[in-house]
């Protein structure tokens, strides 16, 4: 390293020795250019970080730029994840690096990151490998990115899921929607795709190639995404508070990079915290998602999914519909055969005791009428008598009974005759009448100059009293002696 270079990166050195050859501006011998500076510094980082040197750093990401649709590259801002290594913490006066990655670089290594399933976004810690390079035109010192340590990044993800995991268990939230009972028929279907997608397809194919009909309603998200974690949780949540019977989450076919979306929290806490029970098809074979593992099943595609909700309808046919059916018509041949044959052995039974009491009850019926033959005359010929008997005592004890009650009709009438009014008329009695053709019965019922009427055998006297006297009770004496 010259002398210069060294005075330039260590502050403690003594004072840079010149050339003697002075120079005009301001007088000042050794006066540097903005070039000659950057040559200085350009020469100081090659010494102490030759180009060919690979430096390893770790930073987390304070901002990312992927270029891949113009110009390619890619650009990352570093920082010191939480001031480590003794480095002042984030915010304001942090260190802070400028990373590049150039076209050629970058589009080998993007692949690479999305079939390992790796998106790289803001926060995330990474440790990079690549060199120092200072950009002359902004007086900045970059470092140039040629690769990235994915198995440490892959490392830091499965912590960071295993804690997820962890968390949910703990809270008890990572088996609650497998606790959830999936109805017997689970006709009524909340399907959370992306609409158009080969996942969706798949799904919706074996149910409609089923022959039952489902009822789907479909919420459509994207599955992939930054937005796609928050837009799944979503529908999921809103499925639960519907009629349907299940909610399905699908996706199609993909890099592993499509899988954060169900690596996320959000979307687990929406499945557990789910009134329904949740599966899954998320088009994966070798990888679990913590969706898979908090859902009430999961399936590694969208077919065997959908194949498996038709497995159940379709047992629950064969058990409770097809299976029976198919027994009964089995056995209703038989079953006819046996209650033909029990009716035909009753029918006969009944003819035969049928028969059996009509002979007995025409026995009986031939001997009640050798027997009625037999009897009627002499019945007949006592009855004759008995009635001739009866009629021989009869008139006289008729006549007898006439002429009692022609005595007591005699009787009756020479009694009214006695009462008769008009024969009492006749004998010189009168009647006393009011006015108004009452019967006056006592003397205390005339009062002075009230008009009566005598009534007499030949006809009526009217007169009017002019006094009514009672008579004493000596006078009632005398004529009681009388």
């Amino acid at each position: 390293m010259s002398s210069r270079a060294h005075q330039l990166f260590d502050p403690e050195a003594p004072p840079l020795a010149v050339a003697d050859d002075p120079t005009e501006d301001g007088g000042r011998p050794g006066v540097l250019s903005i070039g000659a500076l950057y040559d200085e510094v350009d020469a100081a980082l090659t010494s102490t970080f030759p180009r060919n040197r690979q430096l390893w750093v770790r930073g987390e990401i304070q901002s990312f730029a992927d270029q891949s649709g113009r110009s390619g590259h890619c650009y990352l801002d570093l920082v010191d994840p939480d001031g480590g290594d003794g480095a002042a913490p984030r915010g304001r006066g942090a260190p802070a690096l400028k990373v590049k990655c150039w076209r050629t670089s970058w589009l080998p290594m993007r692949g690479s990151l999305a079939k390992a399933g790796i998106t790289l976004a803001e926060g995330m810690v990474v440790v990079l490998r690549g060199t120092l390079d200072l950009y002359r035109p902004k007086g900045e010192i970059g470092f140039i990115l040629s690769e990235l340590d994915v198995t440490a990044l892959l490392g830091r993800l499965a912590v960071q899921r295993a804690q997820l995991l962890r968390t949910l268990e703990t809270e008890g939230l990572l088996r609650r929607n497998a606790a959830l009972v999936v109805p017997e028929v689970p006709l009524r279907v909340g399907l959370v795709a992306s609409p158009g997608t080969e996942g969706y397809h798949d799904f919706l194919g074996q149910l409609a190639g089923s022959g039952f009909g489902y009822h789907v309603q479909v919420a459509s998200v994207a599955v992939q995404g930054g937005d796609a974690p928050s837009a799944v949780a979503r529908a999921i949540a809103a499925l639960s508070r519907t009629d349907c019977d299940l909610v399905v989450v699908v996706r199609g076919g993909g890099s592993k990079a499509d899988l954060a979306t169900f690596d996320s929290e959000v979307v687990a806490r929406a499945i557990a915290a789910g009134r329904k029970p949740v599966w899954t098809g998320i088009g994966h074979t070798g990888d679990e998602s913590v969706a898979d593992i908090v859902a009430n099943r999961a399936f590694i595609t969208p077919t065997e999914c959908g194949h498996e909700l038709v497995l159940r309808v379709g047992q629950w046919w064969e058990q409770r519909v097809a299976g029976p059916a198919d027994v009964l018509s089995r056995r209703v041949p038989s079953l006819l055969q046996e209650v033909q044959a029990r009716d035909a052995a009753a029918r006969g039974r009944l003819t035969h005791a049928a028969r059996s009491q009509l002979r007995v009850h025409r026995e009986r019926l031939t001997v009640r009428t050798v027997s009625l033959a037999r009897l009627a005359p002499e019945g007949l010929s006592a009855r004759q008598g008995a009635l001739r008997a009866h009629a021989a005592r009869m008139g006289p004890l008729a006549l007898g009974h006439v002429a009692r009650e022609a005595e007591r009709v005699r009787s009756w009438r020479r009694l009214l005759t006695a009462y008769d009014v008009e024969r009492q008329l006749e004998r010189g009695y009168t009647l006393t009448l009011t006015a108004d053709g009452e019967l006056v019965k006592s003397a205390a019922g005339l009062v002075a100059g009230r008009e009566v009427v005598t009534r007499f055998a030949d006809g009526t006297a009217r007169s009017r009293v002019e006094s009514a006297e009672l008579r004493s009770d000596r006078d009632e004496e005398r004529n009681e002696e009388i």
